[in-house]
């Protein structure tokens, strides 16, 4: 059985071909059951947190995230978060890989999000601007790179060091124009492209912020508890989602508006199975708000564990 560290993930994961995975994988569809959630007790510690992300196409590949969430890890210098992913032959049952799961998570959310931009930014969009300074951040740039003209990109977060930090890497890594802010107004106003990736409760994009054409991307806040948008940016903009049914229950940026009447369903004007099937052409004309919310779901792990495999083990034919 093949075992693909971190590092082997991420090149097994080139960005321009990821996209091009979930595209496709969007298109045809698989088979995806409802997420497992199952509690853990942990003597003397708060209680653990199992997930169980299963997808499969029918005859082709099966597979399995499978990610443990463990409060009491920081007590002991550890990650509160584990992943892995078992990709099998969903013909034969056999194993055929074993990917490392927080690397597939980061890129093919950040591919998730590129994608979208692939039919909602502007054509000629070059400034991304990121609120947020996980480790998905580096991930949103390198996968926005893949689809857009980007030249200039502004790193928000509550630490104005991290975000100094991230710019320097970046700079580094990418040879473009860079920084960091701790003014996110400012920011958010002459950006192209908005991608906000954080734990936030309490919305940091506001609508009154945003310029004609921008595209707003919301990638963190996935309880329903949590926004990274107001309900005015809501209201100004045209709503897409990842899926309808995920977003609708797990995201507040879309679940809390529904909630209270500001969005309605029929506003959803698409998801992204809608956008790689041609069913809704994405963006209208340069001068409309485009917003999009994703949650992930099962479906995007599974495309990209099927791109690393074949990367692997069929590099001249991935």
């Amino acid at each position: 059985m093949l075992l693909l560290s971190q590092e082997e993930t991420r090149k097994a994961l080139p960005f321009i071909a990821l996209v091009d995975a979930l595209d496709v994988m969007f298109k045809s569809g698989c088979e995806m059951p409802v997420r497992h959630h199952h509690d853990m007790a942990v003597p003397g510690e708060p209680d653990a947190t199992m997930l169980l992300m299963p997808a499969w196409v029918p005859g082709a590949f099966s597979g399995v995230k499978i990610v443990n969430v463990m409060p009491g890890n920081s007590g002991r210098g550890l990650p509160a978060i584990s992943a892995e992913y078992l990709l099998s032959d969903a013909r034969t049952g056999e194993m055929l890989a074993m990917i490392n799961g927080g690397e597939l998570t980061a890129r093919r959310t950040a591919a998730a999000s590129a994608l979208a931009a692939r039919y909602l930014a502007r054509k000629n969009a070059s400034h991304l601007v990121v609120a947020g300074t996980g480790r998905v951040a580096l991930n949103l740039v390198a996968a926005h790179l893949a689809v857009r003209p980007i030249t200039h990109v502004t790193f928000w977060g509550r630490s104005l060091d991290k975000a100094q930090a991230l710019a320097a890497e970046a700079a580094a890594l990418y040879g473009i124009t860079v920084e960091g802010t701790s003014d996110l107004e400012q920011a958010v106003r002459a950006a192209d492209i908005v991608s906000a990736a954080t734990l936030s409760n309490d919305p940091l994009i506001l609508g009154e912020w945003l310029q004609s054409g921008t595209h707003v991307d919301l990638v963190g806040a996935f309880k329903p508890t949590m926004r990274e948008s107001d309900d005015e940016a809501v209201r100004r903009a045209v709503v897409f989602v990842d899926t309808r049914e995920s977003c609708s229950k797990e995201g507040g940026d879309i679940s809390q508006p529904l909630a209270s009447g500001v969005l309605t369903a029929s506003d959803i004007k698409a998801d992204l199975y809608d956008l790689a099937r041609g069913l809704h052409k994405g963006r209208a004309d340069d001068a409309e708000i485009t917003l999009f919310k994703s949650v992930g779901v099962a479906l995007e792990d599974l495309a990209g564990a099927m791109l690393a495999y074949r990367t692997v083990t069929s590099p001249t034919t991935s």
